[in-house]
């Protein structure tokens, strides 16, 4: 079976109102994680590289290794870029053969933001490869997207109708209040999802992607610094948040930073209770665990696409 696009995916979790979890992966253990979750839950999924991955994995040994994971799963999986910051990197991955790519121009200019995404999606398209943009500004730190608070912003509806019809992206990445990273709210954490109503009615037809939305789950920030960490306290996005977020229109979530800390945690703890061992494989099969079991929890409690597998 072929790496397939988002397409089809995302009509069904529109028509379902769920979403489709976009996990990150960096090595094997990640995905052969988030694979069996997948698997054991009956959910779509989408696979996503950043740049970071990239340099640290190398791009062909993460396809293969996600080409392993459709011959030995069967499941339909999008290989998607995530936050590409110039066209060469998006034609890079095209040319790779991964099935979606998202330009990130929104550290541009509107008009700027729409040059480059037009000649992305023309280059895509032609392909075959669906392709995401961002408008609007997130907070926070993810790899090498770094901005301040000062300087996010929402998302603008009007603004938005006007970049999906002029550049002819396939899916929109909007701010309403996310931020990438593990972070605190100042006060109660709030999306505007009065905002995300209005992008969804002038956007029908537009799938929309939620950054930034990890939960930061206590119990694993606990985890990491009871053995051995110092993760300051953060207070993420509530998980109904998230949930109600799909039930209005988003189709993909964005989960990077919950893998990372209950990866670490794992290893952490099994590193300290067993000090003498030094098999990689003793405290890596913990960690692939916990992401299964991460994973599993934010498809079946979250995402709400669960048996939804045709």
């Amino acid at each position: 079976m072929p790496l397939v696009t988002s397409t089809q995916m995302f009509k069904d979790a529109q028509k379902g109102q769920y979403a489709i979890g976009a996990f990150n992966v960096n090595n094997m253990e990640i995905i052969q994680g988030i694979i069996e979750a997948a698997k054991q839950e009956k959910s779509p999924l989408i696979l996503q590289v950043s740049a970071g991955a990239r340099k640290y994995a190398s791009p062909i040994y993460l396809k293969k290794l996600v080409e392993a994971a459709i011959e030995d799963s069967g499941l339909d999986i999008v290989l998607h870029l995530d936050h590409g910051e110039d066209f060469e990197i998006c034609k890079a991955c095209i040319d790779d053969g991964f099935s979606s790519v998202m330009i990130d121009g929104s550290k541009y200019p509107f008009e700027e933001n729409i040059a480059v995404t037009k000649k992305v999606v023309e280059y895509a398209h032609a392909k075959g490869v669906v392709v995401e943009a961002e408008l609007g500004k997130l907070a926070g730190i993810e790899d090498a997207v770094k901005v301040n608070e000062k300087d996010a912003t929402f998302t603008d509806p009007d603004e938005a109708v006007e970049f999906v019809e002029r550049t002819g992206v396939d899916s929109l990445a909007i701010a309403i209040g996310t931020s990438h990273g593990a972070y605190k709210f100042k006060g109660e954490p709030r999306l505007d999802f009065e905002r995300l109503e209005k992008i969804t009615k002038l956007l029908p037809n537009t799938p929309l992607v939620l950054h930034g939305a990890s939960t930061v789950l206590p119990e694993f920030v606990k985890a990491c610094n009871e053995f051995g960490g110092n993760i300051p306290g953060a207070q993420g996005v509530p998980e109904e948040m998230i949930r109600q977020a799909a039930n209005l229109g988003v189709c993909k979530v964005n989960i990077d930073t919950d893998l990372r800390l209950a990866m670490t945690a794992a290893v952490r703890k099994f590193l300290i209770e067993h000090p003498e061992e030094f098999d990689p494989r003793k405290y890596l099969g913990p960690a692939r665990d916990a992401i299964q079991k991460m994973v599993q929890h934010k498809i079946k409690n979250v995402l709400g696409s669960s048996n939804t597998l045709k």
